[in-house]
């Protein structure tokens, strides 16, 4: 008989429980318990990531790192081999940013930022933009009064503009997700969209389920490259209704409350950190 767990707080575990459904690793950036090797050869790969500690909540913790590569010109005869190539790392933590010439001294920065907590690493996503932040998509998906899981909600949640996570909690601001993809999408491609993000959702929810029955509500946090793909970043099992909150069109957070209620959830409805946009 499987355990009635309701929330499941490393990252790392939900993440592999995830990607064993094909459909869903597709659109799972690669994600890797940090060490040493495993970042050096993740930023050679992708250039930038994210390390976010495996147990922690409302984005803190949370270090954008990137390797810059520099060619001073080619070598002899024009062989790009022979030329000159210099590597620099940056990170940033909150609003602190920090540049290194040397991996091994970043590294070693970096652990003091960790502070002896265990960190996963994930390949960064260059995340859409609204006036110049980045912004993300938060899905909630909860069991319905007939026990069925059903995409509730979603919201745009844009970083504040000092910051690399897009959370209320870390001052971003809550948007209409309609309103974060004018820019990139025209009228009638923004309902399919939003549809394909909802069902990517319950998809989240019922492969989470099939080991962790006990689950009744998750907050899937979406990003969107350039080309419009979905990507999940996180999956949290005690998901704060705090975005829906700021929304001027309430009917997505009285269903949260009324379906949270119905399987014994309240939820705290005060949200003093995150920002209202239009």
């Amino acid at each position: 008989m499987k355990e009635q767990i309701s929330r499941i707080s490393n990252k790392l575990t939900k993440t592999r429980v995830l990607a064993k459904k094909a459909e869903l690793k597709r659109h799972i950036p690669e994600t890797r318990q940090l060490n040493q090797r495993v970042l050096q050869a993740m930023l050679q790969n992708h250039q930038m990531v994210y390390i976010k500690p495996c147990c922690g909540s409302l984005g803190e913790g949370v270090i954008r790192v990137e390797q810059r590569i520099l060619r001073s010109g080619s070598g002899a005869g024009g062989n790009e081999a022979d030329s000159g190539t210099t590597r620099s790392y940056r990170y940033q933590a909150g609003t602190r940013i920090s540049t290194f010439s040397n991996y091994n001294e970043a590294y070693e920065a970096l652990l003091t930022e960790t502070r002896g907590r265990a960190y996963l690493v994930q390949k960064g996503i260059r995340l859409l933009t609204y006036g110049g932040r980045p912004f993300d998509i938060r899905v909630m998906v909860q069991r319905n009064p007939q026990g069925e899981w059903e995409a509730t909600g979603a919201a745009g949640r844009v970083a504040h503009p000092h910051k690399v996570v897009t959370n209320g909690s870390q001052g971003g601001t809550i948007y209409p997700v309609e309103t974060l993809l004018k820019a990139y999408t025209r009228s009638g491609k923004r309902k399919p969209l939003l549809a394909q993000m909802h069902r990517l959702g319950v998809k989240c929810a019922i492969q989470l389920s099939s080991v962790y029955p006990g689950l009744k509500e998750i907050g899937v946090d979406l990003a969107l490259d350039r080309r419009l793909i979905p990507w999940i970043l996180e999956v949290n099992t005690a998901p704060d209704p705090c975005p829906f909150t700021k929304l001027k069109d309430t009917r997505m957070l009285d269903r949260i409350v009324r379906y949270g209620k119905a399987y014994g959830r309240t939820y705290k409805l005060k949200c003093m950190k995150a920002k209202r946009g239009v």
